[in-house]
């Protein structure tokens, strides 16, 4: 039996025949046929430039319907696919054509010049262009070479994509996913959030991540749905798609952007069965006031690269704002002793590292055999660096990152527990808080907050606020206030970058 995740997306595409698979803004449209002689032509292309199973296909470029068909025909001749953020400088790239040595790099036809040169340094043999009109040099290899009309057999455990994790510390890792970490991940969301034929899923995601192109788009695919597929974020072509899509993968942002436009009300998302949130943590304020504004509760789950989805609020039953659901059918997971590392479950409802198991997570980082072994144990399970909590109804909650955690005089801080309160107060919109040298508590508590539009605090208010909420040592010792924090494509806050940014502040406490 072929194991290759194409087969099963091959016989959904062939079922829906001239059903529509993608729609854009423009008004171009893909029906499933054309979309499966599209990948046969590009994977014809791939295999004429010498891609064999195995090989690497690398991509740094532009959301089009034809990105999409690169990764279909790249699974299809066997191929692993590499997907690279739009924004990554040319050093960056250089790391990773190094590191993972692909056959083929497909990049945008306005960095060609700048990708050649790199391939030449780093040994990658065939550099290509893709643009977002369907043009360049791929697709007119596509045009000329013979059409591949196979699928590659592929086992189970063979790798179907690396996605590099962006390293807070270090370098950056290549998490290696296999036919079954995705095709068993798209077959379970489907299912939870009740993917039907008749859905049309608005996409507004990048596609070089595992929410835009692995949650969205392959669920789709499994369940023989339409994507209304949208280059980027915007809120003008957004709630003109409303009235005909069914339901929408965003990240917290794209519900904080909604929320300030007028037009978004119960009459304009009557049509909409899901909205699903990820990425970056939802605020029970945005939770709240959404469900007010449109009668729609968001659906928060939590994923990340190495696992894909692993936990989801449920889709019939309370959708509990703060919190990213239960475990996903097949994955366990357990709340462990970070300090002791010792891996042994803790009491419910104590803080601890969340560990994870199941057909989702990943077979381990390309080329770093000790930080697999590090990360990925012997019994299964993964040590996904979050620190997390079981609530008494089994909802997890995320509390922040390992790293994020605050120490100061010798106690933890969760950061998450500061910014919440924080973030209560009407005047302000969002806050981090972060922990950075001191003297004399080795990390004090910081607090770097955006105030509402037209809002005013003084730092002490804020301080004060807190003081009847929280222990001493888990108050801000300095509060300062920015226009807008620091965020990665994908909507999360760099704290990285607020650490530098405020690591001298008590030097002279």
């Amino acid at each position: 039996m072929n194991h290759n995740l194409f087969d099963s997306f091959a016989t959904r595409m062939q079922a829906r025949g001239a059903a529509n698979f993608i729609t854009t803004p423009e008004g171009k449209e893909y029906s499933y046929a054309d979309a499966l002689a599209g990948t046969e032509r590009i994977a014809g292309a791939l295999q004429h430039l010498g891609v064999k199973p195995g090989d690497r296909v690398a991509a740094q470029v532009d959301k089009s319907p034809e990105a999409i068909l690169l990764y279909l025909a790249t699974l299809r001749v066997g191929g692993v696919y590499l997907p690279l953020n739009t924004g990554y400088t040319p050093d960056e790239i250089g790391y990773f054509l190094g590191d993972a040595e692909p056959a083929v790099f497909v990049c945008q036809p306005q960095a060609l010049e700048a990708a050649k040169a790199i391939a030449a340094e780093t040994g990658c043999p065939c550099v290509e262009t893709l643009g977002a009109k369907a043009d360049g040099s791929l697709m007119d290899q596509a045009a000329k070479a013979e059409a591949f009309t196979g699928i590659a057999q592929r086992n189970e455990d063979d790798l179907s994509a690396i996605l590099y994790t962006s390293g807070t510390t270090g370098r950056s890792k290549g998490a290696m996913l296999t036919h079954k970490n995705l095709g068993s991940n798209c077959t379970t969301l489907a299912e939870a959030w009740r993917f039907t034929e008749k859905d049309r899923l608005i996409h507004a995601l990048p596609i070089f991540h595992t929410h835009g192109l692995f949650v969205a788009c392959n669920v789709v695919l499994i369940a023989g749905a339409s994507l209304y597929f949208m280059s980027k974020f915007d809120v003008d072509t957004i709630i003109a798609a409303m009235p005909k899509g069914t339901s929408m993968m965003g990240v917290p942002t794209f519900y904080t952007r909604l929320l300030q436009d007028d037009r978004l009300t119960p009459e304009l998302t009557a049509n909409m069965r899901l909205f699903t949130s990820g990425s970056a943590p939802l605020t029970a304020e945005t939770h709240q006031q959404f469900q007010q504004r449109t009668g729609h509760a968001i659906l928060e789950r939590y994923g990340m690269t190495e696992t894909n989805m692993n936990t989801s609020n449920p889709y019939d039953g309370e959708r509990v704002a703060g919190t990213v659901g239960m475990p996903l059918p097949g994955v366990e997971i357990r709340i462990t002793n970070s300090e002791t590392g010792d891996h042994e479950p803790l009491p419910q409802g104590e803080i601890g590292m969340l560990e994870v198991r199941g057909p989702n997570v990943f077979k381990g980082y390309w080329r770093m055999p000790e930080k697999t072994r590090a990360e990925l144990l012997d019994d299964g399970f993964f040590v996904t660096g979050d620190l997390a909590l079981v609530d008494e109804r089994g909802y997890v909650q995320i509390v922040g990152r390992d790293k994020d955690l605050v120490i100061s005089g010798g106690f933890n801080v969760y950061p998450k527990e500061v910014e919440q309160i924080i973030d209560a107060l009407p005047e302000v919109s969002e806050s981090a808080v972060i922990g950075v040298p001191h003297p004399d508590f080795g990390e004090g508590v910081t607090a770097v907050v955006v105030l509402a539009p037209g809002q005013s605090l003084a730092e002490k208010d804020v301080i004060d606020a807190l003081s009847g909420h929280l222990a001493k040592y888990k108050q801000p010792k300095r509060v300062f206030f920015v226009d807008a924090l620091p965020r990665n494509t994908m909507g999360k806050v760099q704290k990285k970058q607020l650490r530098d940014q405020y690591k001298d502040t008590y030097q002279d406490a």
